[in-house]
């Protein structure tokens, strides 16, 4: 896309780059070899990395796996039956390639911290790497990474997103993600014994904020790194923002792209979206957790002291309700809670896409 004769957003020209990227994708032999998602992988600077887990721990279904150091990281694999795993790791002395990704107005104190990558269940990896090599596709190791349990490869950092694609493919136990050299690390954290967390289910979906310039560049580059297409968007005129949905199906985790309709100008005239780019750079800003018994949860979870930005928007005539939290000052995350009504199918509706869209200008 060219940069310099940008102006806004236009969703024909979307859905003609959509086209061929589908038609590329079967011509290449790659269309159905990557599936659903299998896990996160969030990082910490290392003095965040225990509140970072603990964090999770008391605002997520969620609950430790394991733990263990892995060379110059120490990892903590969070999972759930029926959703992606969080796996929270921090490097020790190790280089980071999402390094020059990371920066922002307020970044400067924590230039480690992001949701880096997002790895997909894939049938054969060494047959994908060979594809996606001869479109030009650089990954960060030139060789797949192979263990007794699974095979895993990842791309380096999207220009576009600061994000990853990893692929992985379990030879025996899926998610179990040691490998010979990890080494048990005790973090000394256990799931506090809240009841209403149990209402806090799998990964619905993640928000990744890019500039309005990159909009369509970063959905097509998804679109040729899996096997996801671009769903709908939904536009948010007055607060400048586009809400973008990839779906793989109607019954999986689905990948959100938001950015502004226009590009940046200034902080008072942006809107919420451009204005978190300028703030921290283009990276996801929220996770997205299906849950049930809502408005008691939200309440236990206010009670515990869990901060939001909003009071949930939504209603069961509507189809569903939503709310976000305040950012964890751990992962520059936020947490969606989200429930959906009577079979609701629609996924978002604009009035509640632009009720929460809003409610993040002051972050």
């Amino acid at each position: 896309m060219p940069m310099v004769d940008f102006k806004q957003n236009d969703d024909s020209v979307l859905l003609a780059a959509v086209d061929h990227i589908r038609e590329q994708r079967r011509a290449a032999g790659l269309q159905g070899l990557v599936g659903g998602l299998e896990a996160v992988v969030i990082s910490t600077e290392s003095q965040n990395f225990l509140p970072a887990v603990s964090g999770l721990l008391s605002t997520t279904g969620h609950d430790i796996a394991r733990s263990y150091t892995r060379g110059k990281r120490d990892v903590c694999l969070l999972s759930q039956e029926g959703s992606a795993d969080l796996i929270v790791m921090t490097r020790k002395g190790e280089a980071n390639p999402f390094l020059p990704f990371n920066k922002g107005a307020k970044t400067d104190a924590i230039p480690n911290t992001r949701l880096e990558t997002f790895v997909f269940k894939c049938p054969d990896v060494k047959e994908y790497v060979a594809l996606q090599k001869k479109r030009g596709t650089v990954f960060q190791d030139d060789q797949i990474y192979d263990t007794p349990n699974f095979l895993y490869a990842q791309t380096m950092p999207s220009r576009f997103t600061g994000n990853s694609v990893g692929v992985v493919q379990w030879k025996h136990s899926e998610s179990d993600w040691q490998s010979p050299e990890c080494k048990p690390l005790d973090l000394g954290l256990k799931k506090p014994n809240h009841p209403f967390l149990v209402n806090i289910k799998e990964l619905d979906h993640v928000a990744t904020r890019v500039r309005a310039e990159e909009r369509d560049a970063a959905i097509l580059e998804f679109m040729e790194l899996t096997s996801y297409d671009f769903a709908f968007a939904v536009y948010v005129e007055f607060l400048n923002s586009i809400t973008n949905v990839a779906r793989l199906s109607q019954d999986d985790y689905a990948q959100v792209f938001t950015s502004g309709i226009a590009p940046f100008t200034t902080p008072e005239s942006s809107g919420p979206t451009e204005l978190f780019i300028h703030n921290y750079g283009a990276r996801s800003h929220h996770m997205a957790f299906t849950t049930e018994n809502i408005e008691p949860t939200i309440d236990a979870l206010k009670a515990e002291g869990v901060g939001f930005l909003s009071d949930l928007v939504g209603s069961r005539e509507e189809g569903l309700k939503q709310v976000f939290t305040k950012m964890n000052p751990h992962t520059l995350l936020v947490n969606e809670y989200i429930h959906r009504y009577d079979g609701f199918d629609g996924f978002f509706t604009k009035s509640n896409v632009t009720l929460l869209t809003e409610s993040t200008r002051n972050q």
